[in-house]
């Protein structure tokens, strides 16, 4: 099968993730994948790094000298390789490749939506997601019930798939725990609360640096320690210190900065939290750490009611409730017992063989 992905994103964010990863599967699994996306951006070289095919062309202008050279250039590679799929995973280059399904050019048009934002509900977007385009793939449940329910959207033309995790790269790492827990000084008995994901004011690092304030004054019998797995972007590494400092735990808190096996870092963790303030439309890092066999906690943003069972979430910004449910975890074991549990019947239909085996089935339905 021959595959465009179009994920005319910047950054290596979420959005970037799922479609490259997906693109990348879709390669080792013998079809002919073209990644599209915009020139030097963050998307571009870990397409690169990741050994896909990649073509740029500038889908995000608003210069209409630019927008007519980018769909010349698209329209010239339609006529080349003709692709059987085009999947779109960003709002901007829909449209164009919208008018392109309409000239009958011989490709079926997927578009997927990977973002937090809910579309509009006019009649212009409407046209284009019922009528237009061939199949349209949602991240969770709240964005699959908008479509149906406002967007109007047949249920034979939605799909629900959250994704998947490599799980030869992310498993539990026995060795690589102790390496970890050795090299940034966590003891036997430490219990490690840790957060995967980088600086950025819509991860709550600021929430659960409070809410770990407050358990460490409520758990008198064993020592608690605050592991941060990430680096800079959009909060400075500054601003973090100075969360830390005010709650002063200076003396139980690492931060990784850049590591290399990911893996081996989520796996020094006792407990795992995601304490975004929103989005997790697609929650990368929450596949990681359950497929690593740790349990983990979260708010109740986004795609995280779709994975984790109830009693897992607590209201996002609600650093009394994170605490509460952080108590919990380091008093009562047979808890996180049942989160273990409940993350592997999660993750039995999360990895990347069934990221890929969905995808097919909505590729050749609607090839048919």
């Amino acid at each position: 099968m021959r595959i465009f992905q179009v994920i005319n994103v910047r950054w290596f964010n979420a959005t970037s993730w799922y479609a490259l990863y997906l693109s990348r599967l879709l390669q080792d699994a013998g079809h002919e994948v073209l990644v599209i996306t915009v020139p030097d951006s963050e998307t571009e070289t870990k397409a690169r790094q990741m050994g896909l095919t990649v073509e740029t062309i500038e889908l995000n202008s608003t210069s209409p000298v630019t927008l007519f050279k980018a769909c010349s250039k698209v329209l010239a590679l339609v006529h080349q390789k003709k692709p059987h799929i085009v999947n779109c995973h960003r709002g901007e280059a829909f449209f164009w490749w919208g008018i392109l399904r309409k000239m009958r050019l011989g490709f079926k048009l997927i578009r997927t939506r990977g973002d937090q934002r809910l579309p509009k509900s006019d009649f212009i977007n409407r046209h284009l997601h019922s009528t237009i385009a061939d199949g349209v793939v949602v991240t969770n449940k709240r964005m699959a019930e908008h479509f149906l329910k406002k967007m109007e959207l047949a249920e034979s033309r939605l799909w629900l798939i959250h994704g998947g995790v490599d799980t030869d790269r992310f498993r539990f790492d026995p060795e690589g725990r102790e390496n970890v827990r050795r090299e940034f000084g966590f003891e036997k008995d430490d219990f490690v609360i840790g957060m995967l994901g980088r600086f950025d004011r819509v991860k709550g690092q600021k929430e659960l640096i409070e809410a770990v304030a407050k358990t460490r004054l409520n758990v008198k019998d064993r020592p608690i320690k605050l592991f941060l797995i990430g680096f800079p972007t959009a909060t400075s590494k500054h601003e973090v210190d100075t969360w830390i400092a005010e709650k002063q735990l200076g003396d139980i808190t690492v931060i990784s900065g850049v590591v290399d096996d990911v893996a081996a870092c989520i796996s020094a963790l006792d407990l795992g939290v995601i304490a975004s303030l929103w989005s997790e439309t697609i929650a990368r890092a929450a596949l990681e750490i359950m497929a690593c066999r740790r349990p983990l906690i979260s708010t109740d943003v986004g795609v995280m009611p779709d994975l984790l069972p109830a009693e897992a979430l607590v209201p996002a910004q609600d650093a009394n409730a994170l605490s509460m449910k952080l108590t919990d975890a380091v008093n009562k074991p047979e808890f996180l017992e049942k989160l273990l549990s409940e993350h592997a019947r999660t993750m039995s239909q999360l990895t990347g063989r069934d990221f890929l085996k969905r995808t097919m089935t909505l590729y050749q339905g609607v090839l048919e």
